[in-house]
C-alpha cells in the first residue's frame, strides 16, 4: 500500500530534483505524509530549510561568480557540491556554511573547475529524479528518510538511516544508468534506537578551515 501512496506523488520529483530536495516541500497533505514519516523532528526539518536558505544566500552574496554552489542539510548535516574557481573560494564557502545557527557539521564536495553547463546539469536533475523514483519503488525504505544530490554525475546520499536501508539506497544509486559514483553522508541508527525517530541536539561546532 505504502509504494501506491507515494507513486500518486511521483509527478512532483522533476520539480524537486532542481534543487536537490527530498520528499518534502509545502503542497498540503504532501507536507502531512513527509513530516508524519520523517525521522526528524518537525524543529530539525524547519532548522535544515532554515540552513539551506541561509548558506545559500550568504554564499552567493559573498562569493557571486568565483563559484556555483549548492547547500543541502539533513539533521543539521551540510553537504557543500558545485564548482569553485580556486581552494580559497572553496574554503570560504564551507566557513560561510559553518557560520549558519544550528549547522552541526559541514561536508565540502566543492571541485575545483569553471562552471558546468546547462546540459550537465540537466543531466544532473534527471538522475536525481530516476533515483527519488526507484527508491519510491524500493521494499523496506522509506523515500523519506534518504535525500538525493547529483553533481556531476557524483550521486550524493544523506538521510538517518538504518544500514539496511543505507545499502538499499546506495545499490539502486549506484546502479541507475548514467551515475558514475555514490558518496554516503549518512547518519545510522538502529530500528530500535530512539535516534530513529528523533535527532541528536546540536553539537559544538568544528572549526572552520583557515583562508
Amino acid at each position: 500500500m505504502r509504494r501506491y501512496r507515494y507513486a500518486a506523488l511521483f509527478a512532483l520529483i522533476p520539480a524537486l530534483a532542481l534543487q536537490g530536495c527530498p520528499a518534502v516541500i509545502g503542497a498540503g497533505g504532501f507536507v502531512a505524509m513527509s513530516s508524519m514519516d520523517d525521522r526528524r523532528t518537525t524543529g530539525t526539518q524547519l532548522d535544515d530549510s532554515a540552513i539551506e536558505s541561509r548558506a545559500n544566500s550568504r554564499i552567493a552574496e559573498r562569493i557571486g561568480e568565483r563559484g556555483r554552489i549548492h547547500v543541502a542539510a539533513f539533521n543539521r548535516t551540510v553537504l557543500l557540491t558545485g564548482e569553485a574557481w580556486d581552494e580559497a573560494t572553496r574554503a570560504e564557502a564551507e566557513r560561510i556554511a559553518l557560520e549558519v545557527p544550528n549547522v552541526r557539521s559541514v561536508t565540502n564536495e566543492i571541485r575545483l573547475s569553471s562552471a558546468s553547463s546547462l546540459s550537465e546539469r540537466a543531466g544532473d536533475t534527471q538522475l536525481t529524479a530516476v533515483i527519488k523514483g526507484r527508491l519510491m519503488n524500493a521494499e523496506r525504505l522509506n523515500p523519506v528518510h534518504v535525500k538525493v544530490i547529483t553533481d556531476a554525475g557524483v550521486v550524493y546520499l544523506l538521510g538517518l538511516v538504518t544500514e539496511t536501508e543505507a545499502e538499499t539506497a546506495t545499490e539502486l544509486a549506484r546502479t541507475t544508468g548514467g551515475v558514475r559514483k555514490v558518496v554516503k553522508v549518512f547518519e545510522y541508527c538502529k530500528e530500535t534506537d530512539e535516534l530513529c525517530r528523533r535527532p541528536q541536539p546540536p553539537a559544538e561546532k568544528p572549526k572552520p578551515p583557515r583562508a
